[in-house]
């Protein structure tokens, strides 16, 4: 009988007090809630961290257009990812700069190549003065080394130098982060709908854009990789040869004056370096003489 009253009597007092046992029950829920959300966000992090980490730095320093220097070369990869470019400076004859140029760019038009830029610039004055271009070009590789072949024909060749980079394995590693953003992105999407408390779901979603936002990045960073490959690079120079009189030119009547000047100072300068040696030979002579009388 006295288990029963005190057990009426313990109703009753929660019976009085329920907003308080409203609170602390939900603050349980949120609590429970909180650290279910973040253990799984984390997890999703950390293991986004480990499996991505190796292809970051490929992926950056491939998009800048930059040179990775990676332990392997991804042998087992068939479609090889290769970028090229060419340097070349010819000479054309004097006063057929123009003529160069224009069949430079009948090339460049024939072939759908892009002027990315140019400088062209008069050097000198008179006989002395000469025309020099330069060209940065972008070639699609079909017609790479037939466009090129062309540009030789332009003048006579001075300088010529090609290089290529083999970029597969960052390639490969840089599709390889961009599925593991994408496929962090579908746990995010998956948690935001699994989601019950408000606050989870503005965060979730805050995550969401960002994620998106660096997908993007990637996709683009991989198409300006896709734009490197199938288009080559080439740097033209096109220099007028000089005039063979240039540097040729009658002196001045002042500089005749201060050359003549300044060999009269040269001989001076002789003439009283070696005045007093011809003094000492001179009594030494005398004093050889007297000794021989």
């Amino acid at each position: 009988m006295t288990i029963i009253v005190t057990l009426k009597e313990q109703f009753g007092r929660i019976k009085d007090n329920w907003l308080i046992a409203v609170i602390i029950v939900l603050l349980l829920l949120v609590s429970l809630g909180g650290n279910k959300f973040s253990s799984i966000t984390n997890y999703a992090d950390s293991s986004y961290s480990e499996d991505s980490a190796p292809y970051k730095k490929d992926l950056a320093a491939s998009s800048r257009g930059g040179m990775v220097l990676n332990e392997g070369f991804a042998p087992e990869e068939q479609d090889r990812k290769i970028t090229k470019g060419a340097s070349l400076s010819s000479e054309v004859k004097r006063g057929s700069f123009s003529d160069a140029e224009q069949k430079f760019r009948n090339i460049v038009s024939s072939s759908s190549a892009l002027i990315i830029s140019e400088n062209i610039n008069k050097y000198g004055q008179g006989r002395d003065s000469y025309m020099y271009g330069s060209f940065y070009v972008k070639i699609d590789m079909s017609k790479y080394s037939s466009v090129i072949s062309q540009f030789k024909d332009i003048g006579e060749v001075k300088s010529f130098s090609e290089n290529s980079d083999d970029i597969t394995e960052s390639y490969t590693n840089a599709e390889l982060n961009l599925e593991l953003e994408k496929s962090r992105l579908e746990r995010y999407n998956k948690m935001y709908n699994e989601a019950t408390l408000v606050g989870d779901k503005i965060t979730l979603n805050d995550r969401i854009f960002e994620q998106e936002r660096l997908i993007k990045y990637l996709e683009d960073s991989l198409k300006n990789i896709d734009v490197r490959v199938e288009y080559g690079t080439v740097n033209v120079a096109l220099t007028e040869k000089s005039s063979e009189y240039a540097g040729i030119s009658l002196p001045k009547f002042s500089s005749l004056v201060k050359s003549l000047v300044g060999s009269f100072n040269s001989l001076l300068y002789f003439l009283f370096s070696i005045l007093p040696w011809a003094i000492a030979a001179g009594i030494a002579a005398l004093i050889w003489k007297w000794v021989k009388r």
